[in-house]
């Protein structure tokens, strides 16, 4: 499976405990990230469409609130799926990281003779 961008998992994220309507989500998503990602409405539903095709989202329901139509979005089983698989692959690159920065030598130190 191909990695999830930024934007699209901190979407999935912000799914994750329950269903949401658009406003929400972009409010989870700045939240989740220390307000470092900030989704415009075109973008959040546009990688919701995306995900929808793909099959990791889908309508939970749909409900009219001061006259506007606000429609809830939740994650499909695949949907948890992916969002599990990539957080796998995260801790393995961690782990990598953590590995490959405990065998750096510090800058300056002297080469072993």
């Amino acid at each position: 499976m191909a990695s999830i961008r930024r934007p699209s998992f901190l979407i999935l994220l912000a799914l994750a405990p329950a269903p949401l309507h658009g406003y929400a989500v972009i409010k989870e998503v700045a939240r989740l990230s220390d307000d470092k990602t900030r989704l415009a409405a075109g973008t959040l539903y546009a990688a919701l469409d995306r995900l929808s095709d793909e099959g990791l989202v889908q309508v939970d329901r749909e409900e009219t609130v001061d006259g506007r139509l606000r429609r809830y979005y939740r994650l499909t089983d695949p949907g948890i799926a992916a969002l599990a698989a990539e957080a796998e692959q995260m801790r393995r690159d961690a782990r990598m990281v953590t590995r490959r920065l405990s065998a750096a030598r510090p800058v300056g130190a002297p080469r072993p003779a």
